[in-house]
């Protein structure tokens, strides 16, 4: 069997505050594979992008606790040292970041910021090199008038040619993985298609890996081939993506596919809004995380109240739930 470009084992990240302890990752492990896309979702808080930012190295800190392994081609990525994960990040492994107006420095033109990018990567690289390679970038992710917008700063650009801005920063090194965190959040649809297929481009050239955070299931349905479902900092669902949206063995999948409007609903049909909220993850509930808002609960006996469910095999896919297997691997229309 082939080696899995990443590889994450029993990921946990703790941050340490005044009220206690947040549980933001709990036993997180998955793979991926060479030229593959990987979906993660969830609602805000499950852990999403903590787990991306473990894997970059980017919560490190006096408050925060990291545990596990992340093997990226066999190197320990939480073990390094800080110079080889310098080499890597960003070259090796690149991150698209949620939030455009924070990830660029104000200071410097967009320009400038593109080329370094490249620069710290590939030093000796001629100004003019630099130059046509921002020019390049800038127009595969397209923004109009290159030449122009080249000069100029972040607040002379709108939310969404930022996060396009930040897009040609973590794909103008051809990384081998690439952490694409809401990356399509603030454009608009054209803008959006653009932007995968420019992803579908690199990763065909080059082999690239990607692992996609989002809550658009649109775009999870379009664009991947196995999705990862968490809550409350824990895995509750591994699926393919055929697999996650005909049959999910889940509770908290089938309410966030119940969510979103079909092409083949009736219009005049209300979406099914999952009840309750999120877990503190300061003060995590006993038993299953999500009993408090699942519609099965009360008809196990309390057991989703008392125990963990761990990760188990159901059919092709893996869920974290007490629910009898013919329940869970049964159609979603046919058990909803």
């Amino acid at each position: 069997m082939n080696t899995p470009l990443l590889s994450v084992r029993d990921l946990h990240v703790n941050f340490g505050t005044s009220e206690g302890d947040v549980q933001a990752v709990r036993g997180v492990s998955f793979d991926i594979d060479r030229g593959e896309t990987l979906a993660i979702v969830g609602e805000s808080g499950s852990g999403k992008s903590v787990t991306a930012s473990a894997i970059m190295r980017l919560n490190f800190g006096a408050d925060i606790r990291v545990s596990g392994s992340a093997l990226f081609e066999g190197k320990d990525i939480l073990s390094m040292g800080e110079e080889e994960v310098r080499k890597m990040r960003g070259s090796d492994v690149a991150m698209i970041f949620q939030d455009p107006l924070t990830a660029l420095n104000p200071f410097y033109t967009v320009g400038n910021q593109i080329s370094e990018a490249y620069t710290i990567h590939h030093p000796g690289t001629s100004k003019k090199e630099l130059r046509a390679l921002a020019l390049d970038a800038i127009e595969k992710v397209g923004i109009p008038e290159p030449v122009k917008r080249i000069k100029q700063y972040p607040h002379e650009f709108s939310g969404g040619m930022r996060q396009r801005i930040v897009i040609a920063m973590a794909l103008i090194n051809q990384p081998k993985l690439l952490i694409a965190d809401e990356p399509t959040t603030a454009l608009d649809v054209t803008v959006q298609a653009q932007i995968l297929e420019l992803i579908g481009v690199m990763q065909e050239e080059n082999g690239t890996a990607v692992i996609l955070i989002t809550h658009d299931l649109g775009v999870v349905a379009e664009v991947t081939e196995r999705v990862l479902v968490m809550y409350a900092g824990r895995l509750v669902e591994k699926a393919s993506v055929i697999d996650a949206f005909a049959s999910p063995t889940h509770p908290y999948t089938r309410g966030l596919l119940n969510s979103v409007k079909s092409l083949d609903s009736d219009r005049h049909s209300r979406l099914e809004p999952i009840p309750g909220i999120p877990p503190s993850l300061i003060d995590l509930p006993t038993g299953c995380p999500f009993h408090s808002r699942c519609r099965y609960a009360a008809s196990l006996n309390g057991r989703c109240s008392t125990e963990v469910p761990e990760l188990k095999a159901v059919g092709n896919s893996w869920s974290a739930c007490h629910l009898p297997v013919d329940l869970l691997a049964a159609p979603i229309k046919e058990s909803l």
